[in-house]
């Protein structure tokens, strides 16, 4: 017998803007959405997939290599199967639909990372509405790597306050910041010195605002590793938080355990 739903919010986004006017390519990190998903099917809970336009979520293709399992080749063989075939993650709905049919059934909800929640997913109006519903319940809300930027849906002016960051103007996000529920919460995301290297060696580019700075900006209490990619999660009463892609499995531990003990839902 299932043990309850879990929503998993994918992204659209397949690219993100870069300094000069120029775009990166970006998308999801296959590990931080597949142990997560993995996981907790193997707990016993059901796992309903949803993205902004209801299309599955793009994989950027430098997570897809062993290195982001361990090194373990046939671990990455079984993520890929795993994205590939199995039906959670292959019948999507829109944010919308889960809304309208109610979220009231589900136990918690988790966001991967990947650059492209802080394209899209951060200033969704939909994410923010059901952000708010976990958040008021306090349901397990766990998010990974760049995941937690999208808590910033939840802001009553989350557009305005993306456009500030991309304006460079920080004393402006953080007055659109106002009346965040998330302000006050411990929280990890991927460091300012972790997405220097993706700067340097991936995209290639400058991004307009690095996701700590944000989160701190909103009024989050940010708290990163000194030693870049070392697992890192925080949890603060419903928030889970995982700082990078070697956080997967220790935050998807964090949160089938915060699931546990949660009430059953009737």
């Amino acid at each position: 017998m299932s043990k309850g739903k879990v929503l998993l919010i994918g992204s659209n986004a397949t690219r993100i803007e870069t300094q000069g006017g120029g775009f990166g390519a970006t998308g999801q990190y296959l590990n931080e959405t597949v142990v997560p998903a993995m996981a907790l099917i193997e707990a016993g809970y059901d796992i309903v997939l949803a993205t902004p336009n209801g299309t599955k979520p793009f994989i950027d293709p430098v997570s897809d290599v062993a290195d982001h399992f361990g090194g373990d080749e046939a671990a990455l063989q079984r993520a890929r199967a795993f994205w590939a075939n199995d039906p959670s993650m292959n019948t999507v709905r829109t944010l919308r639909a889960v809304i309208e049919d109610g979220l009231d059934d589900y136990a918690g909800v988790f966001v991967p990372g990947g650059q492209a929640p802080g394209v899209d997913l951060m200033q969704d109006a939909d994410l923010g509405e059901i952000l708010h519903h976990f958040h008021d319940r306090q349901k397990p809300t766990a998010l990974l790597c760049h995941g937690p930027i999208a808590i910033t849906s939840a802001m009553p002016h989350a557009r305005e306050f993306r456009a500030a960051l991309i304006a460079g103007s920080p004393a402006k996000a953080a007055e659109w910041a106002r009346g965040w529920p998330y302000a006050g919460y411990k929280m990890t995301v991927f460091s300012n010195s972790e997405e220097k290297i993706v700067e340097d060696y991936i995209l290639k580019a400058k991004l307009y605002f690095n996701v700590a700075d944000a989160l701190e900006i909103a009024g989050g209490q940010v708290i990163t590793t000194a030693v870049d990619f070392e697992p890192n999660v925080i949890e603060d009463r419903e928030l889970i938080t995982g700082q990078n892609p070697h956080s997967d499995h220790p935050l998807a531990k964090r949160f089938v355990a915060a699931l546990n003990r949660a009430p059953v839902l009737v």
